[in-house]
């Protein structure tokens, strides 16, 4: 029996719920230590994803077959915080 690897939204959820977890910090400290590790995982595992995305779109979107990346927005992360 092959067990399913979740989605990115649900990799993204399960992140988002450990940092909420976290934030809140009335959790024991070893459990935070293990929310921390795994939301560590996670976010690894999301960057690999979203860097593979940018990859294919970039070679999809390029008629030449020759890669262009795509350019980073200059000053800031996107954040509107």
């Amino acid at each position: 029996m092959s067990e399913e690897q979740p989605t990115f939204e649900e990799n993204l959820a399960t992140l988002e719920t450990i940092v909420a977890q976290l934030e809140q910090g009335d959790i024991p400290l070893e459990q935070a230590l293990t929310q921390f590790q795994k939301g560590v995982a996670l976010s690894k595992e999301l960057q690999t994803t979203l860097q593979d995305a940018e990859k294919t779109l970039t070679t999809m979107m390029n008629d030449s077959d020759q890669e262009v990346a795509f350019e980073t927005p200059q000053g800031g992360t996107g954040d509107a915080d």
